[in-house]
């Protein structure tokens, strides 16, 4: 492990981020992250990471800097409910050799580019980010908030099991395998096994913990209707991480699948692209979660070949169906990006945004992305790693906020252009990006 890395580990002794002077941000017209318009007239001081409103001649405190927004929209940071830290840039071939210190540094930049594009807090959901996240929250580097998941957790031939073939047989309780090594998956064949992998993750520092229900399109030696896991063995792992107070989220997409975890007591529900009504009414009215995608292309995904572009079809193709079985059944989802092993399309997670305009209004759409996001997040209880409130503009909230040169009630493939139409982006009371002073 580099030592660039190191000193972010808990325990380091790594002090953290300086405190920043208060800032107050006028003349701005504010999206809070619930409502449905914009509200003038208000000023907001960031003081210590979070947040206060107050009315138009409220004073500022002293040896506070004063910002004047220009009239611009101000609205939270963004939140992608799915992404993947460590994964998302480098492709999948070179992390097959890398070393762990390569992958460090390739996330570590990506982790800055993200926070630019304006996601200031992202739900991982699959690789070794733990010290990454330990470095952005002391300030040794530059990236959104991390809702670490760890390796997620699939079986032997399961979606994430790209080990060769020379690796097996497996034995249990034998050696693991590199991939293993690198933190990318655990492998778990048996009850035992699983409760084993999850409790390894919580002792690491996991928020939540991503289990594989089914096939997956990045494993070409996967088909999407496989289901791997028993529920016998999805209930040991969701019983060993309520026991921690907190949340498992499975990687499913059709309804057997799903339906398989829901009796195993899972809370969210990753994809779903292939579900049927029957289920989508099940997971309404048992409250699970949908984090999704709006995958409506095959633009949205690195070209592939084989099982795995088979896989993507069905994906693409259940898109529609999905939203629109969401809207009906009004069930709780969230918005993230699974955007994997590609530095160029790390660059299109605010264009999916835009996606979402098929099924649904602009406000609505960057509801999702902040404070329903954040609902999501707040999902893991007392191992929340940020308790308070995000994606909101409120008294008290995280001081994650954005200004943008235009309005994304009115356009908002704005997002998708962050370079040019984000003027401000402020991630825990700091300020990254300022063009307005």
């Amino acid at each position: 492990m580099s030592a660039a890395f190191a000193v972010g580990r808990p325990g380091s002794g790594l002090a953290a981020p300086a405190s920043t002077p208060p800032v107050v941000l006028t003349n701005f017209q504010l999206f809070d992250g619930k409502g449905a318009a914009l509200r003038g007239g208000v000023r907001l001081l960031i003081q210590d990471g979070r947040l206060k409103l107050g009315g138009g001649e409220t004073s500022a405190p002293g040896g506070a800097k004063t910002i004047d927004c220009g009239g611009r929209v101000l609205m939270p940071g963004l939140i992608d409910a799915h992404w993947h830290t460590m994964f998302a840039a480098m492709s999948v071939e070179t992390l097959l050799q890398a070393s762990i210190e390569d992958i460090l540094a390739s996330a570590k930049g990506e982790a800055e580019q993200t926070l630019m594009r304006g996601f200031t807090t992202i739900r991982d959901l699959g690789g070794p980010s733990f010290v990454l996240k330990h470095a952005i929250d002391a300030g040794a580097a530059k990236g959104p908030r991390i809702y670490p998941s760890g390796p997620m957790i699939t079986t032997s031939g399961g979606h994430g099991d790209l080990r060769p073939l020379s690796d097996i047989p497996r034995s249990p309780g034998g050696p693991v395998s590199q991939a293993e090594k690198t933190g990318g998956i655990a492998i778990a064949d048996s009850a035992d096994e699983i409760r084993l992998r999850v409790r390894e993750q919580f002792m690491q520092g996991a928020s939540q913990i991503k289990l594989v229900g089914g096939g997956g399109v990045s494993s070409p030696r996967t088909t999407l209707d496989m289901l791997t896991f028993s529920e016998a063995e999805l209930r040991a792992a969701i019983e060993a991480t309520k026991d921690r107070n907190t949340y498992a989220t499975v990687h499913a997409y059709p309804s057997p699948v799903i339906r398989r975890a829901m009796a195993a007591g899972a809370q969210c529900i990753e994809h779903g692209h292939l579900m049927d009504e029957a289920t989508a009414r099940l997971m309404a009215d048992n409250g699970i979660w949908l984090s999704t995608q709006p995958f409506v292309s095959e633009e949205d995904s690195l070209p592939l070949t084989g099982q795995s572009h088979t896989n993507l079809l069905q994906v693409i193709g259940g898109t529609n169906r999905l939203y629109e079985l969401a809207k009906a059944h009004r069930i709780k989802t969230a918005f993230g990006t699974d955007i994997l092993f590609s530095a160029e399309m790390t660059r299109r997670q605010g264009l999916m945004l835009t996606h979402l305009t098929r099924w649904y209004e602009p406000a609505d759409i960057l509801r999702m992305a902040t404070s329903v996001n954040g609902e999501l997040m707040a999902l893991s209880g007392p191992r929340n790693p940020y308790p308070g409130k995000l994606g909101t503009i409120e008294d008290g909230a995280w001081a994650d906020l954005l200004v943008v040169n235009g309005s994304p009630l009115q356009d908002i493939s704005l997002l998708a252009r962050p370079e040019q139409s984000l003027a401000l982006i402020m991630k825990d009371g700091v300020i990254y990006k300022n063009t307005l002073s």
